[in-house]
């Protein structure tokens, strides 16, 4: 017995080495712990974590159903790959915008409240963007949108526009040339000399009457009131009875629901306005106000993004029809789709994966994720994203609203004249 113990107190030595050794492999083989070296920081997601993605649109108010319609892009987007991306579910917090900046402000703060948010999804409305998008940026986020057009959300004539931030992005059409196409079509084929704009103040559509203005002035035409009327404005006749004194030929007015439709039916109990051609954009291009319009719309223009067509088009609008049991109010959730689709392939590319199925992403690195996007192949067709966050190469058309028993489907293929931003 007593030789047996002294032969066990002679091992401890070895053992105790063999169990510092084996401790020593085990720590050598083990992948290091990550550590952030992005220059804006990292979100780190556990293994049974969420990927989470804040949804910052207009749910309320007459301009709801575009927002409603972003957000069946995104839907259908998350369908697609059974609502997860690097083997974690996708949860979504939704904040309502309204389509006002302030709205757009009170939204994106809600959202950054949480420090595991990874990215934002909107806005509906570029005013409301251009206080979100300058929030998110100064909080090393990534913001993309489908429908924001505002060209001083990106880029003008090839520079940063006033309120571009950086690590915003769009597939939305960038409209500095949507004034140019309905200035060009208004002068060259309707021999318009004589124009009238109004706008409501902020970055929208202030920036389609700018380009329109400056188009039209270069060909030669005479604007001869701009002007703007506020949000929530009930009585128009006093700005369309100054466009008809002032002998316009054509009112412009790129207007959101309600204001758009109040000019319309307002301008056409003017007895004068039975000779004045009225056009507006694609904020007016929705199934809601042409049902409240009816028929006092009939010959209107409208400038709009041009609609995508192909299988892939035709595919996504059967799911959609299957999954919604309705067709699309507008075509817009095409590229809330694609932004989608764009935003889930950069969080791949950017991501840090561990075998455990931890995800490190850095903030800087999905930014750059989406500025290194060429040709990346969407339903609405190949989406390259410049310096300035613009992923579409904007193409528009002028549409004519000659059948509004037909609604948008029937709007959106009578074109009379198509614009391509080379031009």
């Amino acid at each position: 017995m007593e030789v047996n113990v002294l032969r066990f107190k002679s091992m401890i030595p070895s053992v105790l080495l063999l169990i510092l050794f084996s401790v020593f492999l085990s720590c050598g083989n083990r992948s290091p712990s990550f550590e952030c070296a992005d220059s804006i920081g990292c979100v780190s997601i556990s293994p049974d974590d969420p990927v989470k993605i804040g949804v910052i649109q207009a749910l309320s108010g007459k301009v709801a159903p575009l927002g409603l319609e972003q957000i069946r892009g995104i839907e259908l987007a998350l369908d697609k790959r059974k609502g997860q991306v690097l083997g974690h579910p996708i949860t979504l917090q939704m904040e309502d915008t309204g389509c006002t900046s302030e709205g757009g402000a009170n939204a994106v703060l809600k959202i950054l409240a949480d420090p595991q948010m990874v990215a934002i999804f909107g806005t509906t409305c570029s005013g409301a963007a251009r206080t979100a998008a300058h929030a998110m940026s100064e909080a090393g986020l990534t913001m993309i949108s489908g429908n924001n057009s505002a060209p001083y959300l990106t880029s003008i004539g090839g520079k940063a526009a006033p309120e571009w931030h950086s690590g915003y992005f769009r597939t939305a059409n960038n409209e500095e040339n949507a004034g140019k196409a309905a200035a060009a079509f208004a002068f060259q084929k309707l021999g318009v000399r004589r124009a009238a704009l109004i706008n409501d103040g902020d970055i929208y559509s202030q920036g389609l009457t700018d380009g329109f203005k400056q188009a039209f002035e270069k060909l030669g035409g005479q604007i001869v009131l701009d002007t703007s009327v506020n949000k929530g404005e009930m009585m128009m006749q006093p700005v369309l009875t100054a466009a008809k004194d002032a002998g316009a030929e054509l009112l412009f007015f790129p207007l959101f629901q309600p204001e758009g439709n109040l000019i319309l039916l307002q301008a056409v109990e003017i007895p004068e306005y039975k000779n004045i051609i009225l056009m507006s954009d694609g904020a007016l291009i929705e199934d809601s106000f042409i049902q409240d319009v009816r028929g006092k719309g009939k010959g209107m223009y409208f400038v709009g993004p041009a609609s995508p067509k192909g299988p892939a088009v035709d595919a996504l609008a059967l799911q959609y029809q299957t999954k919604y049991n309705a067709t699309p109010a507008n075509s817009y959730y095409l590229s809330a789709y694609d932004a989608a689709v764009l935003l889930f392939a950069a969080i791949e590319k950017a991501a840090v994966q561990e075998p455990n199925g931890t995800v490190h992403l850095g903030r800087d690195a999905l930014r750059k994720a989406l500025y290194a996007m060429v040709e990346f192949q969407g339903v609405t067709g190949k989406l390259t994203c410049d310096k300035f966050g613009d992923c579409s190469r904007p193409a528009f058309n002028i549409l004519r609203l000659d059948d509004p028993d037909a609604g948008v489907a029937a709007l959106q293929e009578n074109i009379v004249f198509a614009y391509n931003s080379e031009e």
